[in-house]
């Protein structure tokens, strides 16, 4: 019988005065009987939108039935025929805008806590040990996967239970992609849950092979003529920044959010141990207004600053998830929404000292539908401050499509791929994830290697046909 209750059971988490002070997860999660009495509220629709919300389709009344009967080894067994990475997916999916977007349960109450249930799911199952198994017979095919981030290990993963033999190619020395050294530890414990979650995948066959630069260290159309593999994906992200190019963003202090992030996530940078060091700034800028810009200037924050995010638009149109928005709030980070920076300042020795800002007003919607933000003449002030971190957003880099032939691009540096199967404009090359699409989320990453798996596998066999 469902629980009617029109409010989730609500989730523990760290103070925000505690927490804004160290990098221990913040949510911690639901235990067996919270998560059981979330399930409940679930209504098991006969037409499911919450699985149509899902970019990789998990089947998810039937995930959470199991639930509900104390199953979490079914329950695990039944998101595990859809998804690699459950335990990352549970905590940085945006459920909110898919999965929980269309639940019933949403139009007249909260929708059911579907993120958190595979969380718990995912947690639990790893708890007990359960671990997936490998196929019993091989094709017999060989795949390379040119990236260890969603795209790439979703890809390898589906690969693997299909009998391929697929190797995983990392420039990076730790696996991982923006898993590791993009999403701090406080969202996504690196030993506790990705680690984890990337052994699941090497259980499965899959080999990783890290320092490797496609490219550089080995090009695609040698992996494909000398090294004997039938079809390459490439799910190597969006790694470049992007920056604003106002007068003053060559002083010392300015940062991209992604090297901020990864001299933090990924070398640990954070720690006085690390040999990679990191700015402790006092007073931080955080410029944009999406995930990684949170990210950022949470990261900050908890490195002794005190922390200004400016976006240019209004709270209504941040783009980043309403949790991390309340969960940056609570920890103390001031928001100054409606402003633009147009010039950073440099003391004598060439730091950051200051970022002149100017107020903004909403105008027309432009192509994205949101509100044009508009210039207020006059209205320029000044942030004093020492570092500036810019969260603009990534562009793939250029240098696996320069590499290659035959691979064709946008006018952005993206991959020009098909939506269905990733297969590209080179025979045998598929692609998919931010490498495609520009900087997105994990699911949407791990949705195209789901679809890119399909595509390399109906192709192989019509090969073969």
């Amino acid at each position: 019988m469902a629980n009617n209750m029109m409010l989730k059971v609500p989730v523990r988490e760290q103070d925000p005065l505690v927490r804004a002070k160290n990098f221990d997860e913040v949510c911690l999660g639901y235990n067996k009987e919270e998560a059981e009495a979330e399930a409940l509220r679930c209504l098991n629709c006969k037409n499911p939108r919450c699985v149509q919300g899902c970019p990789v389709s998990i089947d998810i009344p039937g995930f959470i039935q199991k639930v509900k009967e104390s199953d979490v080894a079914g329950a695990y067994a039944v998101i595990s025929q859809s998804s690699a990475l459950p335990a990352i997916c549970g905590r940085v999916c945006p459920q909110e805008s898919q999965c929980e977007g269309q639940c019933v349960r949403g139009i007249k109450g909260e929708a059911v806590a579907i993120g958190k249930l595979e969380r718990y799911v995912a947690d639990t199952a790893r708890e007990m040990g359960i671990r997936p198994t490998p196929p019993s017979v091989k094709n017999g095919k060989k795949v390379a996967v040119i990236g260890s981030g969603p795209s790439g290990l979703t890809c390898a993963g589906d690969l693997a239970r299909m009998g391929y033999d697929v190797t995983i190619f990392e420039a990076l020395h730790k696996a991982g992609g923006v898993l590791v050294y993009g999403i701090p530890e406080f969202r996504l414990p690196k030993e506790a849950v990705v680690e984890k979650e990337i052994e699941n995948v090497k259980a499965l066959g899959v080999k990783i092979e890290t320092d490797v630069v496609i490219g550089k260290s080995a090009k695609v159309d040698e992996l494909m003529k000398e090294e004997g593999f039938d079809a390459v994906f490439i799910g190597s992200g969006a790694g470049l920044p992007r920056f604003m190019r106002i007068p003053g963003e060559q002083a010392l202090g300015v940062f991209s959010a992604n090297e901020y992030l990864t001299r933090s996530n990924l070398m640990g940078a954070f720690s006085p141990a690390s040999r990679t060091p990191i700015m402790h700034a006092r007073k931080a800028v955080v410029v944009g207004g999406g995930n990684v810009a949170m990210d950022a200037a949470r990261t900050a924050l908890r490195l002794g600053a005190e922390v200004h995010i400016v976006y240019r638009r209004g709270e209504e149109e941040l783009p980043a998830r309403k949790e991390e928005v309340h969960h940056a709030k609570e920890e103390g980070i001031i928001f100054d929404l409606l402003t633009n920076p147009v010039e950073i300042h440099a003391d004598e020795n060439g730091w950051v000292s200051g970022i002149t800002c100017i107020r903004m007003g909403l105008g027309e919607p432009d192509e994205s539908g949101r509100r044009r933000p508009v210039a207020i003449e006059g209205s320029e002030f000044d942030i004093e401050c020492d570092c500036v971190i810019m969260a603009l957003g990534t562009s793939p880099n250029p240098l696996i499509a320069s590499t290659t032939s035959g691979l064709d691009v946008n006018r952005r540096g993206c991959i020009i791929a098909d939506e269905t199967t990733g297969a590209s404009s080179k025979e045998g090359v598929f692609a998919g994830g931010d490498a495609v699409t520009g900087a997105a989320t994990v699911i949407l990453a791990m949705g195209a290697g789901k679809a890119a798996a399909k595509g390399i596998d109906e192709w192989l066999s019509g090969k073969d046909a």
